[in-house]
């Protein structure tokens, strides 16, 4: 018996193409709909980072996330380089309520524990704390501003 092929895939961004995907759905859900300055939302580390990407059946692409490990995250994580930085996860308009978002920070712990990484941090806006709870991370510290956009601190042990 064949059952439903899964409507999504998630996968190690690689490639020109690949990437110029995660950036346009950055652009599109943090520049567009957000409204972060376009010149904030990409950095530096964008060239080092471990990018992924969520991607249909039809290789259209659904949502992106990045890891920062090592050096990259240092600033992040309080100097520990055992602990990765997640950020950057954004998910298409349409694809939202599919459970790719989920895939999406599943798939980023998973690269995490590959680079054997004890456990990963992320800043959360305030509105998305419950589904990175639900995902067992727990927040920490202060709330703080962003991109003119609350934030709280979270971590997870891998």
């Amino acid at each position: 018996m064949t059952g439903r092929p899964a409507p999504y895939s998630t996968r190690r961004a690689l490639g020109e193409a690949d990437l110029a995907a995660c950036f346009q759905i950055r652009k599109d859900v943090f520049v567009g709909e957000q409204q972060v300055p376009e010149e904030i939302e990409y950095d530096a580390l964008d060239a080092t980072a471990l990018h992924v990407l969520a991607v249909a059946a039809d290789g259209s692409a659904l949502g992106t996330g990045r890891l920062l490990h090592g050096a990259d995250a240092g600033d992040r994580t309080g100097g520990d380089l055992t602990v990765g930085s997640l950020g950057r996860l954004a998910v298409t308009r349409a694809s939202r309520g599919l459970g790719v978002g989920a895939a999406l920070v599943r798939a980023i712990e998973d690269e995490a524990r590959g680079l054997g990484l004890a456990a990963v941090d992320l800043h959360a806006q305030t509105h998305a704390l419950g589904f990175y709870e639900r995902l067992g991370y727990a927040a920490y510290g202060p709330e703080f501003l962003d991109a003119g956009i609350s934030h709280r601190s979270m971590r997870r042990a891998l």
